[in-house]
């Protein structure tokens, strides 16, 4: 019998995990924070955050003021960083795409990839100077159902409906719609291979998304462009979404051509 191939065992890594959580945490709030919010936010002992805070610090992913005592992302983390983004094909290959749908529809263009983390994150993005326009940052950071991306998410993720049901109860939306008026809309995302959220997810924001799949037809990325709705309705919502389309093809076509 041929022999069967076994699953890799994940054993728990606490004190990893725990300063993951951390480097997330630090990334996302905008202000320093002390040991015993953080703590708190996290479901952490304050000494335990402490001793790992105190590790991060040392390396220098992380930085605290000696006054407050306070703590914030560290410039350590911008080599690591880098050099994620330098050997990322994807980023490379997406790039030139977004500059010439940004500049072909005034929208804000991104590309954003799904984590293990149950997030999306911004990988890559382009923008127009305008008089108004709306600041995304690389690194940021969505839940994975939220808006139109979420709709493709859960269109290509094979979710079932109880999933999509939990998941949605936790989304926070300006204008939130209906659960079977969402399920209908990620039926249409499926069916037409994007997906628009209109002033839903953020109220006067029009968000077009469209999925890359992996070979088992699962969401991996995505293209997306964000823009104010009366901008985008102007330059045409479903022209746009046809124009990424073709962008996400021909990035497809690159990324499987044999290289050298």
């Amino acid at each position: 019998m041929p022999e069967q191939t076994r699953e890799p065992v994940k054993r728990a890594v606490p004190a990893v995990s725990r300063a993951v959580a951390i480097l997330r945490y630090l990334g996302r709030s905008e202000d320093p924070v002390g040991v015993n919010p953080m703590a708190r936010d996290l479901g952490l002992v304050p000494s335990t955050c402490l001793h790992i805070l105190r590790v991060l610090t040392d390396e220098g992913l992380v930085h605290v003021d000696p006054q407050t005592k306070r703590y914030t992302i560290g410039v350590g983390i911008l080599p690591i960083a880098r050099t994620a983004i330098q050997r990322n094909a994807f980023i490379s290959l997406v790039q030139p795409h977004l500059d010439h749908l940004s500049e072909l529809s005034g929208a804000t263009l991104l590309a954003t990839q799904v984590t293990e983390a149950g997030q999306m994150v911004v990988v890559a993005l382009s923008q127009v100077p305008q008089r108004f326009s709306l600041s995304v940052e690389l690194g940021s950071r969505f839940p994975l159902l939220i808006s139109a991306t979420g709709r493709c998410y859960a269109a290509f993720s094979g979710l079932d409906e109880e999933s999509l049901r939990k998941g949605f109860a936790r989304l926070h939306w300006d204008n939130p719609p209906r659960f079977d008026a969402w399920i209908q809309q990620i039926a249409d995302a499926r069916a037409q291979g994007y997906a628009v959220d209109s002033g839903a997810y953020m109220s006067g924001v029009t968000v077009v998304a469209v999925p890359f799949l992996n070979a088992g037809g699962r969401m991996t990325r995505s293209l997306v462009a964000v823009g104010i709705s009366e901008r985008m309705a102007a330059h045409g919502i479903d022209g746009l979404a046809q124009e990424m389309m073709r962008a996400r093809e021909e990035i497809d076509a690159l990324s499987l051509a044999p290289q050298g």
